[in-house]
C-alpha cells in the first residue's frame, strides 16, 4: 500500500485518549520483573467470574466470500484444525471451550489453510472474534524460532492488555512466548536505545508503541507470518490510526512478503470496507453480518426521555441502580471526562461505590479500575468510549448510555458503530443484559432517531422516567428480573 499523505493538524483521537507519546516509557515482557500493575497482575480472579466464552446464537447469519481455488470446510470441533495437542490443551483445559462458535467455524479454516489468505472479518460483539486471531497467531508461531512472528495490533491498551492474558492463557501449554508493547508510566521508563531487541515470538500492541520499536531496529519483522488488526475498522479510519496502521503494514510487507493479514471488528463503515479492500492482498477472504442483524438479540434496548440533565442522575440512582445492583454489573457511558467527574462525584454523595475510567488517569490507575471490575470488586464503572471496543467482563448485564454518542467532528450525528460495541458490553456471548438510552431534549430525540434508522429498529420506550413500575417491567421484559 502506498503511504497516506499525513495532515498538518493532528486528527481527533478516539476515545479521548491522546496516541502514543514520543517519549515512550518501557513496555512489559514475560521476560522482565512486572512493575506492580503489569499486565502478570491483571489476571482475573477466576472465582469471581462465569467463563462461559461460547455461547453463540446459532442463527447469527455470516456471510463469506471466498477468494482463490481453497476449499474451505467449517470445522465443528477444534481437532479438524489440526492444531498441536498443547494447543488442544489450552482450548479445552484452559479455556474451557467444547466446540468453534460459529464464527470460529467459518473463519478458522481460512485462517489456518495454506496459501493463508488475508482475511476481512465482521461478526457480533461477543461471538468469539478474540479466539479466531489468537488461535491463528498461536498456530503460526514455530517454537523453536525466537524471534518476532505475529503481531496484533489494538487502539488502547486496555485491549491489548487484555488479547495478551487470553493468548497467554490460550498457549500456556506451547511454551510460545509474548510481550505487551503499550505505553506505560514513567516510573518504569527504559530508554528505547537501552531496550534489550525484541524475541518474544509474538507481540500484542498498540500502534504507536510498535511503530517507535520497528522504528528503532528493537523489533524485528523478517519472520512475521501473520499480522492482526483488533478493532479494524477504527485502526483504517481517518480519525483513527490509519498513517500508523500502513506504515506497520507496509514496513512489513517490504520484509516479509508472505505475511498474512486479518482485519477483525464488529463494524466496518462502507468508507473503510471500500479502503480496506484495496489495501489487502488482491486474492483474499471475507466474512461479513448483515448490519440491521448486528444489534445483539440477547439485549434489550430503552429510551428513556427525561426533562434535564439532573433527572438523569436520579433515573440512574433511583430507577435503575436500585434494582440493577442485585442483578449484575454496570457500564455507564458519557461523551466527555467532564459528564464523568460529575456523575461520578454524584452518585458517590449518594452512597454508591463506583469507579471511573477516562484518558486523563495515568496508566496505572486505569489497569486497577479495569481489574477491581472484572474482579467484581465494583459493580458499576462510568466511562469514556475508551472502554467502548472489545472490553470483556462477562458479569456486565446493563449499560447505560448517559450521553449519546456521536461524531467528533460533527456533533448532530450519531456514532452508530460506537453505539453498536457500547451495547455489545452487556448480553456477552449469548446472555441477557438491557440498555437504557438517557435522552433530554430535541438533539437526543434526533441521534437516537437516526441510531433507529440505520439499524432498522425500534427502541422501545420506557413510558415515565418517575415510575418505579415501569423500569422493572423494563426489566422483565430484558430477562433480568
Amino acid at each position: 500500500p502506498q503511504e497516506t499523505k499525513k495532515t498538518t493538524e493532528a486528527p481527533v483521537r478516539w476515545a479521548d485518549l491522546e496516541d502514543e507519546a514520543s517519549e515512550e516509557p518501557s513496555a512489559l515482557s514475560e521476560d522482565k520483573g512486572a512493575p506492580e500493575l503489569g499486565v502478570e497482575n491483571l489476571k482475573i480472579d477466576e472465582s469471581k467470574k462465569i467463563n462461559k466464552f461460547l455461547d453463540e446464537p446459532e442463527d447469527s447469519n455470516i456471510k463469506a466470500v471466498t477468494a482463490g481455488e481453497t476449499p474451505y470446510t467449517s470445522a465443528f470441533t477444534f481437532e479438524e484444525l489440526n492444531l498441536s495437542p498443547e494447543l488442544l490443551k489450552g482450548l479445552y483445559v484452559e479455556m474451557k471451550f467444547e466446540k468453534p462458535s460459529k464464527i470460529q467455524a467459518i473463519s478458522l479454516p481460512m485462517i489456518l489453510t495454506p496459501p493463508h489468505l488475508d482475511l476481512i472479518a465482521q461478526a457480533h460483539n461477543g461471538s468469539g472474534k478474540t479466539t479466531c486471531f489468537t488461535l491463528g497467531m498461536l498456530s503460526r508461531v514455530d517454537p523453536n524460532l525466537k524471534a518476532p512472528q505475529a503481531l496484533c495490533i489494538c487502539p488502547t491498551r486496555e485491549l491489548a492488555i487484555q488479547n495478551l492474558e487470553v493468548l497467554r492463557k490460550m498457549g500456556k501449554h506451547t511454551g510460545i512466548t509474548s510481550e505487551c508493547a503499550i505505553p506505560m508510566d514513567s516510573s518504569n521508563y527504559i530508554p528505547i536505545n537501552k531496550r534489550a531487541p525484541v524475541i518474544a515470538q509474538v507481540v500484542i500492541g498498540t500502534p504507536g508503541t510498535i511503530k517507535k520499536w520497528m522504528s528503532a531496529k528493537k523489533l524485528g519483522v523478517s519472520n512475521v507470518k501473520i499480522l492482526v488488526f483488533d478493532e479494524a475498522d477504527h485502526m483504517l479510519a481517518e480519525d483513527g490510526f490509519k498513517d500508523d496502521s500502513l506504515r506497520i503494514m507496509r514496513d512489513i510487507e517490504k520484509m516479509s512478503s508472505h505475511c498474512q493479514v486479518l482485519l477483525f471488528s464488529a463494524t466496518f463503515s462502507d468508507t473503510v470496507k471500500n479502503f480496506v479492500s484495496k489495501i489487502v492482498k488482491r486474492d483474499h477472504n471475507q466474512l461479513f453480518v448483515k448490519k440491521e442483524e448486528l444489534s445483539l438479540e440477547s439485549v434489550k434496548q430503552y429510551k428513556v426521555n427525561v426533562p434535564d440533565e439532573l433527572s438523569k442522575v436520579m433515573v440512574i440512582k433511583d430507577r435503575i441502580l436500585e434494582f440493577g445492583e442485585r442483578l449484575g454489573q454496570t457500564i455507564i457511558f458519557v461523551r466527555t471526562r467532564n459528564s464523568a467527574s460529575m456523575l461520578h462525584k454524584a452518585l458517590v454523595e449518594f452512597g454508591y461505590d463506583v469507579t471511573t475510567i477516562q484518558g486523563a488517569l495515568n496508566q496505572a490507575e486505569r489497569d486497577k479500575i479495569v481489574k477491581e471490575f472484572k474482579d467484581g470488586l465494583t459493580q458499576v464503572l462510568i466511562s469514556t468510549d475508551l472502554l467502548a471496543r472489545g472490553f470483556d467482563q462477562q458479569q456486565v448485564n446493563l449499560v447505560i448510555n448517559y450521553d449519546l454518542p456521536v461524531k467528533h467532528d460533527n456533533r448532530v450525528e450519531p456514532d452508530c458503530e460506537v453505539y453498536l460495541h457500547r451495547i455489545g458490553r452487556a448480553g456477552r456471548f449469548g446472555r441477557k443484559g438491557a440498555v437504557f438510552n438517557l435522552l433530554c431534549g430535541d438533539m437526543d430525540q434526533m441521534i437516537i432517531s437516526k441510531i433507529e434508522n440505520h439499524f432498522d429498529s425500534k427502541i422501545a420506550e420506557v413510558p415515565d422516567w418517575r415510575n418505579e413500575e415501569d423500569f422493572k417491567a423494563a426489566l422483565r421484559s430484558a430477562g433480568l428480573l
